[in-house]
């Protein structure tokens, strides 16, 4: 069955953390966190699941790059972006549209955008 990779963006100035989750309104944050749950297992339950996690800021990157005599270890992402990836599900769904029906529920229970895009096959 095709896999989709769902991310979520965040504005690259806001580096949200683990930390700054914490200064949000308590209310609000546990509500967000039921939400993913509640997507988490209903993923799980329709057989759709296969990972998902949040990553740590850009800030925090170090790019490898390998392809020269020697390999450098850059400080910092690859690129530099206004946003970047916060956040991702790996899931299975039998075609786009319903990728997309799992897209809008995350969506929902992040209170996010959520791109979608279809990891490529392996060659035959």
């Amino acid at each position: 069955m095709p896999q989709y990779f769902l991310t979520m963006p965040h504005d690259t100035a806001d580096e949200p953390t683990m930390e700054s989750m914490a200064e949000m309104d308590p209310a609000e944050l546990e509500a967000i966190i039921a939400a993913v749950d509640e997507l988490n297992t209903a993923l799980t339950e329709a057989g759709a699941w296969v990972t998902a996690g949040g990553l740590h800021p850009p800030s925090t990157a170090i790019t490898v790059d390998a392809t020269g005599d020697a390999p450098v270890h850059h400080p910092g992402p690859f690129v530099e972006a206004t946003q970047y990836v916060g956040g991702y599900w790996v899931i299975e769904a039998p075609d786009q549209q319903a990728a997309l029906g799992w897209a809008e529920r995350c969506s929902a229970a992040v209170q996010s955008r959520i791109e979608v895009r279809a990891l490529q096959e392996a060659p035959q």
